[in-house]
């Protein structure tokens, strides 16, 4: 069913509140308004629910300001997901509608073009949350910050995946944005478990005068640094509705075996533990984004157990 935003919802901002009635995860509360939509399909899956996280237009652009809260209630299985990556548009002055939230001011053009998204999230007991959205794509210019915040119970779990993109190389584009900046906090009954913060920043290129004397040694842009890979991830898993899943990581990781290559590997990825075991965080990279997609995929199908075999194939088409 669609959210149906009210003229009472400040601009750019969502709401998304879900319980659990019988075995039916019912939503008192799912709600939005432009440029956010959210939409939830239909779910035959007991205790499951989905959320599809959209924008109008199929991106944001900068100045855009979205705001979201989301609160998972006793023994929901939420999944968000999305319809395609996030597209963050070529960043451009002016003011747009979805800027004038309650209680701001932007009056610097420069903190206008700047697209910032922002999740608050609460998790109560023997409740999970699955975030897994396609990856953010910047366009050539953009500028986008991304601060989402998990507040969970002890019996809690999450999993979430923060991913990027080096933009439209179809087009030529290849880490051309001007800056992605994104941080995710994990709370358990209070307490910061985890705190993941990536910047990748073009902007030092982007205001150096031609005239500048040259520094020794050379600034080297987001390409330089990152290439040949044009995909990176962030996966976090925590609480018990993860273990089996971390479980098959962890062997799957133990039985890697290093050897000195002449050309960089097509995936790569790490696991390190969290919080004395609790939690674990994989980090990958691709050269391309399909490769991270589909190892992804086949790493997490241990969730089909979890929220079912359909629902779990909505993620990663």
């Amino acid at each position: 069913m669609p959210a149906t935003p009210s003229f009472g919802i400040p601009v750019g901002t969502g709401h998304i509140t879900c319980d659990l009635h019988s075995s039916t995860v019912v939503f008192s509360k799912l709600s939005s308004s432009y440029p956010l939509k959210l939409l939830s399909p239909r779910v035959a899956e007991h205790g499951v629910a989905i959320v599809y996280i959209m924008s109008y237009g199929g991106g944001l652009v900068g100045g855009d300001c979205v705001q979201l809260v989301v609160e998972v209630g006793r023994e929901c299985k939420l999944l968000l997901l999305s319809q395609g990556s996030t597209k963050v548009f070529k960043t451009r002055p002016g003011d747009r509608a979805s800027t004038r939230l309650r209680g701001s001011s932007l009056q610097q053009s420069s903190l206008q073009a700047v697209t910032t998204q922002s999740m608050e999230v609460t998790i109560e007991p023997d409740s999970a949350l699955f975030l897994l959205p396609d990856p953010v794509t910047c366009f050539r210019s953009a500028s986008y910050t991304q601060v989402q915040t998990f507040h969970l119970a002890t019996s809690a779990s999450i999993v979430l995946l923060d991913w990027v993109t080096s933009g439209r190389r179809s087009l030529g584009e290849d880490w051309d944005f001007l800056r992605y900046y994104s941080i995710n906090e994990i709370f358990v009954e209070g307490r910061r478990v985890a705190r993941d913060v990536l910047l990748l920043d073009n902007s030092t290129f982007d205001t150096m005068s031609c005239s500048s004397p040259p520094r020794d040694p050379p600034l080297r842009t987001l390409k330089d640094r990152l290439s040949p890979y044009s995909c990176y991830a962030m996966l976090l898993l925590y609480g018990p509705q993860t273990h089996s899943v971390v479980a098959d990581l962890q062997a799957k990781y133990g039985s890697i075996s290093v050897f000195k290559r002449t050309a960089p590997e097509r995936f790569l990825w790490s696991l390190s533990p969290i919080d004395d075991g609790k939690g674990t965080v994989i980090r990958a990279a691709g050269i391309e984004t399909e490769d991270v997609k589909k190892w992804f995929r086949e790493a997490l199908s241990g969730l089909e157990a979890v929220v079912g075999i359909d629902e779990y194939r909505k993620a990663f088409l």
